[in-house]
């Protein structure tokens, strides 16, 4: 079943003023249709005679969703009623008629889900939006609002929700439980327990809604004081690219850098027509000497002769390699699967198994026989 459900009728060309104030201009000619909001959340606001007879938006659950969520109505009524009377508009009438809901609890539905989808729809002011005339929802004629009471109602729950923690993006983005708590002792309600049980860092505002059976506005209300609490993690940190390299520490004796090998201007000097290279300062000369030992004396000297006794026999020692190149055990030889392992490597064989002991079993046996 689709959210935006509409009748086909003519389309009106697209205005360029504010959802508010052409829903304001609407009613004021008393027109029927629907008010087609788009952006991110789409939505729509349908009018009857000038009056708000139903809201709807993909971030709020709808009617049917609020009935078959909360377990008022099983899934297969509702599903019959829409079937039935979806073609002509009467859907709440079948419900009522039908003996599954009273008028005054059809009512009441139908106000919360139309001011909680017109919060998402009209708040901004920024859509795009066209009025579409002779569009009817297939849920039919139930309350009727006057229009300037729904604008109203919207800059109320904008106002209040920014008084609580001013972050549209909370409405929006997945909502990512902190991994470890602000304080010592925290305080949750029943309400932001569920949405903390059920938010698995991907599940957004609307999800959650959907899952919950409760209306989008609570949940975003709820949200926003748990964002202000700092239990859940603002939008920004989490899609920003913080990526940043993790710096390794360096191995002991070798943080100041050993000089191996000969002097360039000793043992090769510059070629003719070129100026020598300035020398390195005397001054770090003791300091490269100094942090010689405490490299030699980090390295266990037992392991020095087996990495001699592990290199082939006439094979140069690489350039470079000094007291501080690292030392590798020698590699051992490859083996068939299955083939036993050295003698030298094997160790000590098991203990061979010295049999069950009869006695202990027979007086096992003969306790069990006189519980029977």
């Amino acid at each position: 079943m689709s959210t935006l459900t509409w009748k086909e009728r003519p389309v009106a060309g697209t205005r360029t003023a504010a959802p508010g104030d052409l829903l304001t201009q609407v009613a004021g000619a008393r027109q029927t249709g629907a008010l087609m909001v788009g952006g991110h959340p789409k939505g729509a606001v349908y009018v009857f005679e000038g009056r708000v007879i139903y809201a709807e938006s993909s971030s709020a659950p709808g009617v049917g969703e609020l009935l078959t969520s909360s377990g008022r109505l099983a899934g297969r009524t509702w599903q019959s009623a829409l079937d039935l009377g979806a073609p002509t508009s009467r859907v709440g009438r079948l419900l009522v008629e039908q003996g599954h809901l009273t008028q005054g609890e059809l009512e009441l539905c139908v106000l919360g889900a139309t001011y909680d989808a017109a919060y998402f729809v009209l708040a901004d002011r920024t859509a795009p939006v066209e009025f579409r005339p002779g569009v009817t929802h297939w849920l039919g004629p139930v309350v009727h609002i006057d229009a300037a009471a729904v604008d109203r109602e919207v800059g109320r729950r904008i106002r209040l929700l920014d008084e609580i923690f001013p972050n549209p993006l909370i409405d929006v983005a997945p909502v990512i439980p902190v991994t470890r708590p602000p304080r010592e002792r925290v305080t949750v309600t029943a309400r932001q327990w569920e949405l903390l049980v059920q938010a698995d860092g991907q599940r957004t505002p609307a999800d959650l809604a959907q899952l919950l059976g409760r209306a989008g506005y609570a949940i975003i209300q709820e949200l926003r004081r748990m964002a202000a609490a700092g239990l859940i993690e603002p939008p920004e940190i989490r899609t920003a690219d913080t990526r940043e390299l993790i710096r390794l520490p360096q191995p002991r004796g070798s943080s100041v850098p050993v000089i191996t090998g000969p002097e360039p201007s000793s043992r090769h000097p510059p070629p003719e027509g070129r100026k020598p290279e300035a020398s390195r300062p005397e001054v770090s000369r003791p300091v490269a000497e100094a942090s010689r030992p405490v490299a030699e004396a980090s390295r266990p000297e037992v392991s020095r002769p087996v990495a001699e006794a592990s290199r082939p026999p006439g094979e140069q020692r690489p350039p470079g390699e000094h007291n501080n190149a690292p030392v590798r055990p020698p590699r051992l030889a490859r083996r068939k699967p299955g083939a036993k392992l050295p003698k030298e490597m094997a160790g000590e064989a098991p203990p061979v198994h010295q049999g069950a002991d009869e006695v202990l079993l027979k007086r096992i046996r003969t306790a069990l026989r006189a519980l029977r």
